[in-house]
C-alpha cells in the first residue's frame, strides 16, 4: 500500500485549516449534498470562537490509490509543543506562506523544527488573489529563510505552488485553475514514502485521544514491523519501566474518522486501544525483542503561574469542582497530553505552580477548566529565571510588529520603555516592519497597550530566542485600581458619583465583595471606595434629579487581558460564569500591615 504522511505548517492565519478543508473536499470525503461548513478541522468550541487552531488533528484521504495522512498543526508559538510532537509522524511538510505578508516569526519557528527532522518541504504561496500580493518577492524571502536556517542542498531545491485556498485552486505557476489537483499530484511526487526499517515492531506514541467507551487511545506512527489485533506487546517508558500489554483494537485514519483494522503495517499512522497509563513519547515494541525509540524532546517552558483554590467570599457558588484535590487531579491529567506543560507543588502545599510556554498557552488551559466547571484563583504570570555562569538570566523573545507608518514612533517608544532593543526597521509597502529583542517580562501587558496606541492596527508576533542577563525592573501599569469596601450589590447611584474617579469593570446591580477590583483609577495608587451605597430617600420628589444618572457601560476584559493587567499583589478569581480581579489579601487593614512590612524590609 502506498502511503504519504504530510504535516501542514505555517504562521497564524496563513490558511492551514482552510487548505485541509479543500483537500478533504477534492478527494470526495464528503457526499455531494453534505453540509460541512467551514474550517472543519477546528472542532473544539474555543478554536471556533477564536478562529485559531490549538490542538493538532489528523485526517486521511485517498487520491489515485495513494493514502495521504494529513496533519493540521497550530500556528502560535505557545502551542509549539503540539507542533514538535506531530512532526515526528510526518515524512514531508507543506509550508504555507501568505503572498502579501511573506515569512513571519512563526514560519521561521515551525520550519526550523521541520528542517532539523530532515523533512522534505513543499512551499505553497497562498492568497495570491489579494490585491497587494507580491508572490515573487515572497518566494525569494522564503528561499533566503531556508538558507539562513542552514537547509541542506536537497531541502533548498523545494518545489513551489501558488494559489488561493479561499477560491479553491493551487497550481505550480501563477495561472489560476479550478481545482487543487496539481498540489495533490505534487504531494505524491515530492513527499517520500515512509522509510521502513527491517526488524521487530516499533511505534512511538505521539498523541493521545480519549473515548468514554474505549478509555485511553494511543496514536502514533508505526516506524518498523507491523502491529496486529490481540498481539502481545510491551510498553517502554522514559523512566526505563517496561510493561507487558495486549492490543485490544486497532484503528487507522479514514477521512475525518477512524476505521477498525486487523493489522497496521510500518509507515502508517494508527490508534491503539488497550494501552493504559502511558505518556507521550513512550514506545510500543515487540514483546520478544523490545527496543525503545529516542524520547521526544520539547523546548522548555518560559512562564509560570500559581494556581490555587478559590478562597473568595463567593466560593462554591458557580463551580462543581472546587477543592485542591480536584484541581491537582485535573492539572496532572493535562500534563499527560500537553507536553510543554509542567506542574509542581508550591511552598504552602495548597497551591500548584504551573509552567507553560506563554500567556496564550496558560490562558487556554484556564479557559478550558472554567468551562468544565472548575473554580480556581490564578496569580500574576512570572517568567522563569535561570542562573548561567553565576549571573541571573531571563528569557528573551524576538518581537515582530507590522504597523502603519504614522504609528511607528509610538510602537518604538512602548518597546524601548520595556527594555526592548530594535534590531530591524524597514518599510514594506505602506507598513513599517519592526523587529525587537525584548525580555519576555516586557511582553506581559504589551499587547493591550500596543493595540490602544495604534488604534488596533498593529500586528504582533513573538517567539522565544534565548536566555540572557537580567535587564532590571520593568515599569508595570501606570494607574492604580479602585477596590470595593463592602460586600453587597453595586448601585447605579454610587457608581454614577464615582465615575470621575475611574473606568468601571462592573455594572450596577452586580455582586461585589471587599477587596475586589471594580475599576481602574485615573491616578497611580489604589483607592478603597463604597460602590454599594443606596440613595437616601425622602418623601419629597425633586423634578429631574433621578434621570440625571448616565452610567458608561463597563469595560469587558478577556481572561488573557486580566492576566496581563494584574500586579504581583493581585490575582484572578475564575469560575464558570465569572472572571473577577481582586487583591490577594482582601482585608484593607491587613494589606496596609503587609505593605508596611515590605517597605521596612526593602529599606
Amino acid at each position: 500500500m502506498n502511503i504519504r504522511n504530510i504535516a501542514i505548517i505555517a504562521h497564524v492565519d496563513h490558511g492551514k485549516t482552510t487548505l485541509v478543508d479543500k483537500i478533504l473536499h477534492a478527494t470526495k470525503v464528503f457526499r455531494e449534498n453534505q453540509e460541512t461548513g467551514e474550517l472543519i478541522m477546528d472542532s473544539n468550541d474555543l478554536e471556533r470562537e477564536r478562529g485559531i487552531t490549538i490542538f493538532s488533528k489528523n485526517a486521511a484521504v485517498t487520491y489515485n490509490d495513494v493514502k495521504i495522512n494529513v496533519i493540521d498543526t497550530p500556528g502560535h508559538a505557545d502551542f509549539g509543543g503540539e507542533v514538535e510532537r506531530v512532526l515526528k509522524m510526518a515524512d514531508g511538510v507543506i509550508l504555507l506562506v501568505d503572498a502579501f505578508e511573506g515569512p513571519m516569526p512563526q514560519t521561521r519557528f515551525v520550519l526550523q523544527k521541520a528542517l532539523q527532522l530532515n523533512l522534505k518541504p513543499i512551499v505553497v504561496i497562498n492568497k495570491v488573489d489579494k490585491p497587494n500580493c507580491r508572490p515573487d518577492e515572497v518566494h525569494d524571502a522564503v528561499f533566503e529563510l531556508f538558507f539562513n536556517l542552514d537547509a541542506t542542498e536537497e531541502q533548498l531545491d523545494f518545489p513551489t505552488y501558488y494559489g488561493s485556498g479561499k477560491n479553491g485552486w493551487f497550481n505550480d505557476s501563477l495561472t489560476p485553475t479550478d481545482n487543487i489537483i496539481p498540489l495533490l499530484d505534487g504531494i505524491i511526487k515530492h513527499v517520500p514514502a515512509p522509510k521502513v526499517a527491517e526488524g521487530p515492531l516499533q511505534m512511538q506514541i505521539t498523541s493521545l485521544d480519549y473515548s468514554s467507551f474505549l478509555g485511553s487511545i494511543a496514536i502514533g506512527k508505526v516506524s518498523r514491523g507491523s502491529i496486529k489485533e490481540n498481539q502481545q506487546v510491551v510498553l517502554m517508558q522514559a523512566d526505563g519501566t517496561v510493561r507487558k500489554l495486549k492490543v485490544k483494537e486497532l484503528y487507522v485514519f479514514e477521512g475525518m474518522g477512524k476505521k477498525k483494522v486487523a493489522e497496521v503495517i510500518a509507515g502508517d499512522l494508527c490508534a491503539v486501544v488497550g494501552v493504559e497509563d502511558f505518556n507521550i513519547g513512550d514506545t510500543i515494541a515487540d514483546a520478544e525483542n523490545p527496543e525503545a525509540l529516542p524520547v521526544i524532546s520539547v523546548d522548555e517552558p518560559t512562564m509560570n503561574m500559581l494556581f490555587s483554590v478559590n478562597n473568595s467570599p463567593f466560593f462554591g457558588k458557580d463551580g462543581k469542582f472546587v477543592t485542591s484535590r480536584h484541581l491537582r487531579d485535573r492539572l496532572m491529567k493535562e500534563t499527560e497530553k500537553n507536553l510543554a506543560l509542567r506542574v509542581s507543588d508550591s511552598e504552602d502545599g495548597d497551591s500548584l505552580v504551573v509552567y507553560g510556554r506563554g500567556i496564550l498557552h496558560l490562558g487556554i488551559l484556564i479557559e478550558t477548566m472554567r468551562r468544565e466547571g472548575y473554580e480556581l484563583t490564578v496569580g500574576q504570570p512570572q517568567v522563569i529565571t535561570k542562573e548561567i555562569d553565576g549571573k541571573k538570566c531571563e528569557p528573551y523573545e524576538t518581537l515582530v510588529v507590522d504597523v502603519p507608518q504614522e504609528f511607528a514612533s509610538k510602537v518604538i517608544d512602548l518597546c524601548t520603555r520595556r527594555k526592548g532593543e530594535m534590531l530591524v526597521m524597514e518599510t514594506k509597502g505602506e507598513m513599517q516592519h519592526l523587529e525587537f529583542d525584548i525580555p519576555s517580562r516586557g511582553l506581559i501587558g504589551l499587547r493591550t497597550q500596543m493595540l490602544t496606541a495604534t488604534t488596533g492596527e498593529a500586528v504582533m508576533a513573538h517567539r522565544f530566542s534565548e536566555y540572557k542577563p537580567w535587564k532590571g525592573p520593568i515599569p508595570g501599569r501606570n494607574n492604580g485600581v479602585l477596590l470595593s469596601k463592602f460586600q453587597d450589590k453595586t448601585t447605579g447611584y454610587s457608581i454614577d458619583k464615582l465615575q470621575d474617579r475611574g473606568t468601571f469593570f462592573v455594572d450596577p446591580g452586580e455582586d461585589v465583595y471587599a477587596g475586589q477590583i471594580i475599576a481602574e483609577h485615573i491616578k497611580p495608587g489604589d483607592l478603597v471606595v463604597n460602590a454599594t451605597e443606596g440613595k437616601k430617600l425622602t418623601n419629597h420628589r425633586a423634578s429631574g434629579s433621578d434621570d440625571a444618572t448616565r452610567i458608561a457601560p463597563k469595560t469587558l476584559m478577556t481572561l488573557e487581558e486580566c492576566m496581563e493587567y494584574i500586579q504581583f499583589d493581585e490575582c484572578i478569581e475564575v469560575t464558570p460564569n465569572h472572571i473577577r480581579m481582586r487583591k490577594v489579601i482582601l482585608d484593607e487593614e491587613e494589606r496596609k500591615k503587609v505593605a508596611k512590612q515590605m517597605n521596612a524590609a526593602m529599606a
